[in-house]
């Protein structure tokens, strides 16, 4: 077998795609995930991210620890929510799964599977068996019982973290039952396990959402957009009792962490556990071939309204057998062992009402359509995003045009075409405004650049207030009750400027406090969380501060290596070369950490935070996960009998270990199979440890 790490290195434009696609893929994730605030449709993304996959397929040399394709991304599903419950983490991570948007997709997935099992022959029809779900439009979850009580209720959050809502979700049940919420106080039957996690959608069928919906409006309260929606915030009330008065249910589809329990080696069997000790599951059909997939997909999608009384935006397939799911095991992100199928995007017509524009955190100027309120997919839409002048301009999008509006993926409305017949007589192109909407500096378009951007960071108020968003979010300084109205306030009123003027608003208490909506409770609460984040984490101030592709990865490997924000202040300015030793860390990155931190505003803006008493906390790197290859750099050669290489690889990664291509006198393990070659003609010559297969695996087993 040819070694992939071997192979030559990528061309230079090969290399500069990988960094941009990585950029695009971090900055379009830090607006979703974090800032819920998406610039592009799901169906760019996945784009982009597939583009992504394929490039680092291609040329395993660009793979990175923090590649986008090597972490979870699991979006946050309340991340529109005001956040106020404690955080809990999850005893095994609550993952995404990998999208096909397909037939073709999900066969590519089948055979995905079988190679890396070592199938024989993976264009057969035959395949291991599946079991088909229906992917529900809701709120993920995941319930503790511990002997048998249940003990506490999470949402999925971050996957490694969520949301405690035990208290909502005890109110639920004594208020419903068991029987009607799909979850039980105590797992029916004898001998429970000592401890269990229970994965499922906490969701709102849609005549029960129609009905809430109603109620909303005789109340003169406003509706929920969709059922989604409404459960999310139905599950996230601070008083419980409305959570006990809202139509929700659970479905469970899955087991996290199970101890001292049965022994359950299918999927199914799962399922039917599920449903012994007393919870709704989700309904499954076994799938055998891909024809049936096929047919089984057609139907769902044609018929899932019929089917099943919630909203469905696609199906999950799953490998039935368990012991096949662990040998297939996980990526960063994703588990090899299933994929989400989706559904198309639904449509309709409406019409362009206006199209402004919008500034964001770095100036980029962004045409957004005004548009007639319609309903697409089960939500009623009233914006889409244009992206930038060209895109207007290869749409043809003009005012009053009528349009047809996609939900991509169900989820972020686009705009595809515009009915030509339908457009006014005396309709005009849109041209693209000459300067800032917020501030009236002129707007700026670099050549080659795609965007239009106000060059005036400093006062510009529309870029203030994205910079102020971007740095209180949960994913910075955590800054809680300090919303877009507010920071809007605090901006027109001149108390703040800049971030360093957050940390002063406790002299401005009284004057605050007289402002409608701020009451004393708000501002004293206000206030704590201010303090709170004057102690913020190294990486969360590196965030906030909004430095060009500092994420929350990349931020938190700067800190792992510099420690403390000095240090990395001293080696950005003086050698920033240094920087790119650091896994993840490319010359770009390091080139923007030089500029950032050698420019006289930023280096003010720290100063002003240190007066104000910001003192980021030194950087304590978690402890290192432990295996027997745990921070060894190991090599694969030869061929394998019990493990494909693939499989193998991922076993060491699980541990911790680092896997290269090349035997050198750093390389700490050589584990090799038949016909190995001069790779451990040369580990023998360097004094590496070799390892047999069968040894390999008795050491994982230790």
């Amino acid at each position: 077998m040819n070694d992939l790490f071997s192979a030559p290195l990528p061309p230079t434009a090969t290399v500069k795609r990988h960094a941009q696609l990585v950029a695009l893929i971090r900055h379009h994730n830090q607006r979703y995930f974090a800032e819920d605030a998406p610039e592009i449709s799901d169906a760019d993304y996945d784009a982009l991210f597939h583009e992504l996959k394929a490039l680092e397929a291609t040329h395993p040399s660009l793979i990175t620890p923090d590649s986008p394709t090597q972490r979870v991304g699991a979006a946050n599903p309340e991340a529109t929510a005001k956040r106020t419950f404690q955080t809990r983490a999850h005893l095994v991570p609550m993952q995404s799964l990998d999208n096909a948007f397909s037939v073709a997709d999900a066969a590519a997935f089948v055979q995905r599977v079988q190679k890396f099992l070592g199938v024989a022959d993976a264009t057969v029809q035959a395949m291991p068996e599946l079991l088909l779900e229906p992917k529900i439009d809701g709120l993920s979850c995941s319930l503790t019982y511990i002997d048998g009580q249940l003990s506490h209720a999470l949402t999925r959050g971050d996957g490694q973290t969520g949301e405690d809502i035990t208290p909502n979700l005890r109110a639920l049940l004594n208020a419903q039952g068991a029987k009607k919420v799909g979850f039980p106080p105590q797992l029916h039957g004898v001998n429970p396990p000592s401890l269990v996690e229970i994965r499922g959608e906490l969701f709102m069928a849609e005549a029960a959402f129609a009905t809430l919906n109603a109620q909303q409006l005789a109340a003169d309260d406003k509706p929920f957009a969709n059922a989604r929606n409404a459960a999310a915030g139905s599950v996230r009330q601070l008083n419980p009792a409305i959570t006990a008065a809202r139509p929700l249910q659970f479905l469970a589809y899955a087991l996290g962490a199970l101890e001292e329990g049965p022994s359950l080696p299918t999927h199914a069997a799962e399922l039917a556990q599920l449903a012994a000790w007393g919870c709704t599951v989700v309904p499954a059909q076994s799938l055998h071939t891909l024809t049936d997939l096929e047919t089984a997909y057609t139907h769902w999608q044609q018929h899932r309204w019929e089917k099943v009384p919630y909203a469905v935006d696609g199906l999950v397939y799953k490998i039935n057998d368990k012991a096949l799911q662990q040998r297939l095991g996980q990526l960063a992100r994703t588990p090899r062992w299933a994929i989400a199928h989706k559904f198309p995007a639904a449509e309709a017509t409406t019409q362009v009402l206006g199209i402004d524009v919008q500034i964001g955190r770095t100036g980029k100027a962004t045409p957004v359509a005004r548009l007639a309120p319609v309903v697409v997919g089960g939500v009623t839409v009233t914006n889409a995003t244009l992206h930038n002048a060209d895109h207007v301009a290869a749409l043809d999008v003009r005012v009053g045009d009528t349009v047809f509006v996609q939900r991509a993926g169900d989820v972020i409305p686009q705009i595809t075409s515009a009915v030509l017949a339908k457009r006014p007589s005396e309709s005009t192109p849109w041209v693209f405004p000459s300067a800032c909407p917020a501030c009236q500096q002129p707007l700026s378009r670099a050549e080659g650049e795609a965007d239009h951007r106000c060059l005036n960071h400093a006062t510009c108020p529309a870029q203030m207030l994205e910079i102020l968003r971007h740095a209180v979010s949960r994913s910075a300084l955590d800054m809680e009750g300090l919303g877009e109205k507010q920071l809007e306030k605090l901006l027109a009123e001149g108390l703040v400027r800049t971030l360093a003027d957050l940390f002063t608003l406790a002299n401005h208490a009284a004057t605050i406090q007289q402002w409608p909506g701020f009451g004393a409770t708000s501002v004293a609460n206000l206030l704590a969380a201010i303090h709170k984040a004057r102690t913020p984490t190294l990486p969360r101030l590196l965030v906030a501060l909004g430095i060009p592709q500092v994420g929350t990865q990349t931020a938190t490997d700067l800190a792992h290596h510099t420690g403390t924000l000095a240090t990395l202040m001293q080696l950005a300015a003086e050698d920033p070369a240094k920087l790119e030793a650091i896994d993840g860390i490319g010359p770009t990155v390091a080139a923007n950490l030089h500029s950032f931190f050698t420019h006289p505003s930023n280096l003010a803006l720290i100063g002003q935070l240190t007066a104000n008493g910001v003192q980021p906390q030194a950087y304590a790197p978690p402890a290192r996960q432990s295996g027997p290859f745990s921070g060894q750099t190991v090599v694969l050669t030869g061929t394998l009998a019990r493990l494909t290489r693939a499989e193998a690889k991922a076993r060491l990664l699980a541990q911790g270990a680092k896997v290269t291509g090349s035997v050198s006198a750093s390389t700490h393990w050589l584990i090799y199979g038949e016909a190995p070659g001069s790779k451990l003609t040369d580990a023998q010559r360097l004094g590496v440890p070799c390892l047999t297969e069968a040894d390999f695996l008795a050491r994982l087993e230790t």
